[in-house]
């Protein structure tokens, strides 16, 4: 059987069984479309939470990037892992605790004002159809290759998926769907990542693997990969090659950026009780962490397989002909995510750092004029198992994980997005007098209509799936995390002090990402070019969310000392929510 008939078959079979999950789960009424009716089992609830969180940028950039960049890029996986622990630990009982449908609808109603509400839904829009571009960058990427079509045409199917189940779902359906969603994803994600790390290091565990002896040259794995990326004018694959202080930051922006984001959030708002939303959590963990200690090995491994195929007979060898290219390269190349450049007319593919002025002697030398090879990092993953030369049907099933990753954190998001604004914008300030009817119906219109813009985004993301989710990170950062800390442990914080302290966050974090990366993310459209030199302090827009965060706390507590404290009712309904007691149901709606 061919591949794109392999292909064919376990991408659509995923498919079927996606859409049958939505027509059986078909949301009836606006409890079951924004909280599944608050019945979802606490495991089951874990495995949903942990396809919503581990999305394309988990599933497919995070190993590019950590391939990429080496041990710098491990704040990818301490930020998301810490700031999960952080939101398990300190949000989500209380909030469940609290018993509303939303984020906004918590804020609002502890801060006792509409125009808080109102600014947390600008927040919650903006934040979600940020990480939503990666999703479907991320979804894009990987049909283009496995149905063989345009990147763009890629999209385009993807859009269409999430439409037909999202929108006939709700909450129900897609936390069912999510459940299957993570058996495929980790099972795609593990298998290959087994056949990788027996293949270089005859260790069946990827996570054990990437400390083991890699068998080809009897070197440790790690080491052999330094060497290599050495030889080639890369940076050192194990070492820092950026400042502590930068990593420090970025690493707290994806923290505390984690305990913010509402998709995630939501998810602890379908669970019937306090306590299930405490196991949940600890499920979901465990269920993250079956990939997360799998993805170092699985980008080292991929840097080095693709290393060994550019240079068979090793790096200070001819590379490879263009002719003889494998037909991983060949496949890749339809999609344009995959280039080479015959530069010095030799046609071999010459891969290496042409941008570290410390090799240029070398590679004058050997008769290099410049890289010939670029890839998007966002392939690596789906890659792979091509790269390894593994069976087909391991190629297949690492396409329908892939998507199934991008989909699942895609449907959640759409979902937040429709929620704030059927339910917290139509429904308490525009039109509170609309019936359940109108107001399911405006949940649906409002999930097609962001679905169509992130769709347009997507076609035009400001970088890799993975960078695109960490500007999304840095909003929830400056916005919805301070908010929600001071609404559960601080009773000082009023209302003016809430609102200014998230309008500055979220405008002071906005404007700064703007100018280097263009308005709204459009191309061409930055005020500074985005490089080192031109950054406030050095810190660059991925790593802003601490300062906004920063900025929020300040100005909302000196804001709440200048005014009138809160009502003394909003006192104590924060002093119930943080009592460890009523483990049992939660307040009503």
């Amino acid at each position: 059987m061919d591949q794109f008939t392999l292909n064919m078959l376990f991408v659509g079979g995923s498919f079927a069984l996606y859409i049958g999950i939505a027509i059986w789960a078909r949301a009836g009424s606006t409890a079951e479309f924004y909280a599944a009716g608050q019945g979802v089992h606490p495991i089951l609830n874990g495995m949903a939470t942990a396809a919503d969180w581990m999305s394309a940028a988990s599933f497919i950039s995070m190993a590019g990037l950590i391939a990429a960049v080496g041990y710098g890029n491990s704040s990818f996986l301490m930020g998301w892992t810490g700031g999960y622990v952080l939101l398990a630990l300190l949000l989500a009982p209380y909030l469940r605790k609290f018993g509303k449908f939303t984020v906004p609808q918590f804020i609002g109603d502890r801060f006792y004002s509409q125009k808080a509400r109102m600014v947390a839904v600008v927040s919650l829009i903006v934040i979600s159809t940020t990480y939503v571009i990666g999703q479907m960058t991320g979804a894009g990427v990987a049909f283009s290759r496995f149905l063989e079509v345009e990147s763009d045409t890629g999209l385009y199917i993807a859009s269409a998926i999430v439409f037909v189940y999202a929108v006939l779902g709700g909450m129900k359906g897609i936390t069912y769907t999510q459940v299957a969603q993570y058996c495929v994803l980790i099972i795609a994600y593990t298998i290959p990542a087994i056949f990788i790390s027996l293949q270089l290091t005859g260790n069946p565990i990827p996570g054990l693997g990437l400390f083991s002896t890699h068998i080809e040259s009897g070197m440790p794995l790690l080491a052999k990969l330094d060497q290599v990326v050495n030889e080639l004018g890369f940076a050192q694959y194990t070492t820092l090659n950026t400042s502590m202080f930068n990593m420090f930051l970025f690493t707290l922006s994806l923290m505390i950026g984690t305990a913010g984001l509402p998709h995630v959030i939501i998810r602890f708002f379908t669970v019937p009780k306090v306590s299930d939303a405490r196991w949940s959590a600890g499920w979901a963990l465990v269920f993250i962490a079956l990939l997360y200690l799998s993805a170092p090995a699985v980008g080292a491994m991929a840097r080095l397989n693709i290393i060994d195929t550019l240079y068979p007979q090793g790096t200070q060898s001819e590379a490879v002909l263009y002719e003889e290219r494998p037909q991983w390269m060949r496949n890749w190349e339809v999609t344009g995510l995959l280039k080479f450049e015959d530069k010095n007319g030799d046609g071999r593919i010459q891969f290496y750092n042409d941008k570290n002025d410390g090799f240029t002697a070398t590679a004058t030398e050997r008769g290099w004029a410049g890289n010939e090879f670029t890839y998007n990092n966002d392939i690596l993953v789906l890659a792979n198992p091509e790269i390894a030369q593994l069976p087909g049907w391991v190629i297949a099933l690492i396409a329908a994980g892939g998507l199934a990753a991008a989909l699942s954190t895609a449907a959640g998001l759409l979902l937040a997005i429709s929620s704030a604004i059927s339910h917290d914008l139509i429904k308490s300030y525009l039109n509170p007098n609309i019936s359940e009817k109108g107001e399911l119906l405006a949940a649906r219109i409002s999930m097609a209509g962001a679905i169509g813009v992130a769709t347009w985004l997507g076609l035009n993301p400001p970088g890799f799936a993975a960078q695109t989710v960490a500007l999304a990170f840095g909003l929830a950062a400056a916005t919805i995390f301070p908010s929600l800390m001071m609404g559960i442990f601080s009773k000082k914080i009023n209302a003016m002090g809430a609102t200014l302290g998230m309008l500055t966050g979220l405008v002071v974090t906005c404007l700064y990402l703007f100018t280097y990366l263009g308005m709204f993310f459009i191309p061409g459209t930055n005020i500074l070019e985005n490089v080192a030199s031109n950054y406030l302090f050095g810190i660059p827009p991925a790593s802003f969310g601490p300062i906004g965060a920063l900025l929020n706390f300040v100005v909302a507590y000196v804001v709440s000392g200048m005014t009138a404290p809160p009502p003394q009712d909003v006192q104590e309904l924060v002093e119930s929510i943080r009592v460890p007691k009523g483990a049992g149901a939660a307040t009503g709606h």
